[in-house]
């Protein structure tokens, strides 16, 4: 029914083949209403800006919201594509997304976090562990983020850099990986004035970022940057539950400083013997010593793999990366596009992009 009387009640979204269905009003997105919902859409940035939340409309009516073009182009609006966290139902829809499953979402919730410890691994890369309140487990998926609510109730995301079984761990909390950006409302507050103890508000979890454990698939892990901490929590949850399917972990950086937690990869190598670990610098320089690979690190998947039509990818960090290896995965190696998941890190510059 798309009558004004079922608007009042919400439009009936479904989405295909898991079947999983929800109700959307005329004044939210279909996501936030899939989340509200505990419908496992994928999305990464909510604003329009990544593309994770893309979905084929089978059929309905729907309005988009502002978003930029590189998320959604104007061919794939043609082709009946939609953001969902920027598309408000005008009847009852249907979409098509292979990474809804049956499994529920973890509920969505506010609460106040204590600094317990800060770090610096790098010049610009601090990690932050964060006291959750007593009493009070926070569930998540192993690659999932959370979202700092700052005073003037501003967000900023981070994801989460460790496995939810790490939290048993007594004063281990939740660990970040923030990277400084000069002029960023929040890391300048982190590298400038943060101080242990210091009381914070969070909100989560959020993110489909999370590794697809009804697959028995050899994996590609890709990170640039700090994408590596979600990274780091898909291994941790790995080496946990026992998961032996091959993996190769490719991380990316300018210099090899950016790959700031390289010793604790190699750590890991001799307890995960099905993992394989490929660091990738693109701008060394002589001082550097750099004997490694060198060059983009998406394109050093490319150069070892002529095939990926068997894999899955999870790859996180930079939009350029994660955008140019979707792109070139799939048109260039095969690789199925359901099987491609992502976590874009989206600055609030990249958001204002056209």
């Amino acid at each position: 029914m798309t009558s004004a009387a079922s608007n009042e009640a919400g439009f009936h979204i479904t989405v295909e083949p898991s079947g999983r269905h929800f109700t959307a009003h005329a004044d939210e997105t279909i996501l936030a209403a899939g989340i509200r919902q505990g419908i496992g859409l994928p999305y990464g940035c909510k604003d329009g800006a990544c593309g994770s939340c893309k979905c084929k409309k089978l059929s309905g009516n729907v309005t988009l919201g502002p978003h930029q073009s590189k998320a959604l182009s104007a061919d794939e609006e043609l082709g009946g594509y939609v953001l969902t966290c920027c598309a408000h139902a005008q009847s009852d829809v249907v979409l098509e997304s292979r990474q809804v499953t049956e499994a529920g979402a973890f509920p969505i919730r506010k609460m106040p976090v204590r600094v317990l410890s800060m770090s610096k691994k790098s010049h610009d890369v601090v990690k932050l562990r964060l006291q959750l309140p007593a009493g009070e487990p926070l569930q998540f998926h192993a690659g999932q983020y959370v979202e700092f609510i700052l005073r003037d109730g501003v967000r900023r995301s981070y994801s989460m850099a460790n496995a939810p079984h790490t939290l048993a761990e007594p004063g281990t909390g939740i660990e970040l990986h923030i990277r400084h950006l000069p002029g960023g409302k929040f890391t300048d507050h982190v590298f400038g004035a943060m101080k242990e103890k210091e009381i914070l508000r969070i909100e989560g979890p959020y993110g489909s970022f999370f590794l697809r454990e009804d697959s028995d698939k050899p994996i590609v892990l890709l990170a640039s940057g700090t994408g590596f901490a979600p990274v780091k929590a898909l291994l941790e949850h790995m080496k946990f539950k026992g998961v032996d399917r091959p993996a190769t972990l490719y991380w990316g950086g300018r210099r090899p400083e950016d790959l700031y937690m390289d010793d604790w990869v190699h750590s890991q190598l001799a307890q995960m013997p099905n993992l394989r670990y490929v660091p990738v610098i693109s701008n060394a320089v002589p001082q550097d010593n750099w004997r490694g690979r060198t060059g983009f690190v998406h394109r050093a998947v490319m150069e070892d793999f002529a095939d990926l039509s068997g894999y899955q990818v999870y790859a996180c960090g930079a939009p350029i990366v994660v955008d140019s290896a979707k792109h070139d995965y799939v048109a260039k190696r095969g690789l199925p596009e359901d099987e491609f998941f992502a976590d874009a890190f989206t600055t609030e510059a990249d958001k204002a992009l056209p």
